[in-house]
Formats: C-alpha cells, sequence, structure tokens
C-alpha cells in the first residue's frame, strides 16, 4: 500500500501535510519536511491501532510513503 501525502503552504507560513487516503491524518510543520515527517508518524500510529484492532486488511502489511 502506497500513501499519498499531499502538501500545502498556508498563508502564515505554516507547512501542512496530509495523508489522502487516511481521512483526517494531517500535520503541520515549519518545513514541508517537518511536515511529511510528521505526518507519516502519525498515519504510522493510526495504521498500528487499525492492525491492533482488527480493522486493517492486508495490504496494511506493506506500506510506503509518495509525496504528491
Amino acid at each position: 500500500m502506497t500513501l499519498n501525502v499531499d502538501v500545502e503552504q498556508e498563508q502564515d507560513g505554516r507547512w501542512i501535510a496530509e495523508v489522502l487516503d487516511l481521512p483526517g491524518v494531517m500535520a503541520c510543520g515549519t518545513t514541508p519536511d517537518a511536515a511529511k515527517a510528521k505526518v507519516q508518524a502519525l498515519a504510522l500510529r493510526v495504521l498500528a491501532d487499525r492492525l491492533e484492532h482488527g480493522e486493517a486488511g492486508p495490504d496494511f502489511l506493506n506500506i510506503s510513503f509518495e509525496a504528491a
């Protein structure tokens, strides 16, 4: 499974990164790389929670990130 990450700069200068395949998984940072790192960590936590609770299918066993 490849998770797509969208990164945009806000008017106030912050960078917002969002994992498009996981609704609500977004994070901000002072640089694009910082925002991407934070959102990837959050996405992994969400996926781990889903795995732990039996809510994930076999496609979660191989995960990679791709910046959009």
